[in-house]
């Protein structure tokens, strides 16, 4: 028998049970892992992801002696035919849970039944799968700490077994697959990106857990501290499979676990309010009738090249040109400043993060915006406008992270460095004036929400 392995957020091979179940179907017969590069969602990923994408799928080729079949074209296609091509006679998957993701699956399951071959869904890339976690009336959750006690209270089983051998069989790669690849990683004005690969990803694991992990309770929110674990770009692609991590946390005491444990259990809240919500994907969980929004499109531009005026908000945004990433409370700065500050709606800092992040992930990105915002899931939304002077001087108060990501301000001193303008020489070297007046901004912002609570 030969069984397929369709692989779309689970590049690895350890803990992986949708490559266990495969590999058992196989029996004494040959194993196919493939991916397929659907042009649809390749050409709206970009050159970012698709960077990123093609470095973890070559890392992954080598890990598997370079067996690994690149597919090009429409999956409800390709793989059943792949799967006739090679006499399969099932196809396994890890469960998808997005909308989109679902609706493939669904034709393709279907297609593949036509023709005799089964389907098999086996975990999912969650710790806890996304419509798992209820409330005591069987509703899902919308508020995260109830959420997150709850996804504690149902637990996650242990880290699936690593197949000693794996049958492996190449099926030929399609022509136009490999170009892809090449040419993803071939892009100019490529950010800095992270090695990619299991390995890698292990590696960088077990830098933070050793060295990191206690302090990360008080340092996580320190950007220049560099305090924090790197792991979402390799979770976004299952490189590592949350549940491998949490595994390593369970017998370790402290409150740096404990907040860790947090921000997992944030990523798949997010994932769940999307399951539950596919329309929240690019639209308000909570909409605010009758929300005025502007397009002042100079301004926009201004956020995005990260030339606002204030240093923080022009650090993170910076960062995440230079690096394809930003620190949490930098994208949480940032996103307010677009929202609250300049009244633009949420969807297009969303697109542009998307755009630019190597951890770009459509459930925590759009839904960590709405947080922002005052769409999404947080009670009491729209008291939050977030002062970018007082956020720096609180996160970055002796001022590194922004002279290391705005060199035009490395001649201020200390926290001297988040307002130029108190300094004689605090534009000497070239750093733009301020864009908007943010007292003025916040009292405008303060007075259009509560407009749409009258």
């Amino acid at each position: 028998m030969t069984s397929v392995l369709w692989l779309r957020r689970d590049l690895r091979r350890r803990d992986h049970p949708a490559l266990l179940a495969a590999r058992e179907a196989a029996g004494e017969g040959d194993l196919v892992v493939a991916f397929v590069v659907d042009p649809r969602l390749w050409a709206t990923a970009g050159p970012v992801r698709r960077a990123w994408l093609a470095g973890t799928l070559r890392a992954l080729e080598d890990s598997l002696g370079g067996a690994l079949t690149l597919l090009h074209g429409d999956p409800r296609r390709v793989v059943p035919e792949l799967a006739r091509r090679v006499s399969a006679s099932s196809v396994h998957v890890t469960r998808e849970s997005t909308p989109s993701g679902s609706a493939r699956d669904a034709e393709v399951r279907e297609a593949l039944g036509r023709a005799d071959v089964a389907w098999a869904e086996t975990g999912t890339p969650y710790a806890v799968g996304p419509g798992l976690v209820r409330n005591g009336s069987g509703d899902p959750y919308r508020v995260f700490t109830p959420f997150a006690r709850a996804w504690r209270r149902h637990g996650w089983p242990q880290p699936a077994p690593t197949p000693r051998e794996l049958p492996l069989r190449h099926a030929r790669n399609d022509a136009d697959a490999t170009a892809a690849l090449d040419a993803a990683l071939a892009a100019t004005d490529l950010p800095e990106l992270p090695t990619p690969g299991e390995e890698a990803a292990l590696r960088r694991w077990r830098r933070f857990r050793d060295e990191h992990l206690a302090g990360y309770d008080t340092q996580r929110d320190r950007p220049a501290a560099d305090a924090t674990s790197r792991m979402s770009p390799y979770l976004k692609l299952g490189v590592v499979h949350p549940r491998t991590l949490l595994a390593d946390l369970e017998h370790r005491p402290g409150r740096g676990v404990e907040v860790f444990r947090d921000e997992l259990a944030w990523r798949e809240f997010y994932a769940d309010v999307l399951h539950h919500n596919p329309g929240s994907a690019w639209r308000d969980l909570r909409p605010l009738p009758g929300m005025r929004y502007d397009e002042p499109e100079d301004a926009l531009e201004a956020w995005r090249r990260g030339e606002t005026g204030y240093p923080v908000v022009d650090a993170g945004m910076r960062q995440l040109l230079s690096q394809g990433w930003m620190h949490n409370r930098l994208r949480m700065i940032t996103a307010s400043f677009l929202t609250k500050d300049l009244h633009v709606w949420w969807p297009a800092g969303a697109r542009h993060f998307l755009d630019r992040l190597v951890d770009g992930d459509l459930a925590s990105n759009n839904h960590g915006w709405q947080w922002v915002a005052g769409t999404g899931t947080d009670a009491s939304p729209y008291f939050r406008v977030f002062n970018p002077v007082t956020q720096g001087r609180r996160f970055d108060p002796s001022g590194d992270y922004v002279r290391r990501w705005v060199p035009e301000l490395r001649h201020l001193p200390g926290a001297a460095a988040h307002e130029p303008w108190e300094h004689d020489d605090g534009y000497a070297h070239g750093y733009p004036r301020r864009i908007v007046d943010h007292a003025e901004e916040r009292r405008v912002a303060l007075e259009r929400y509560e407009a749409t609570r009258r």
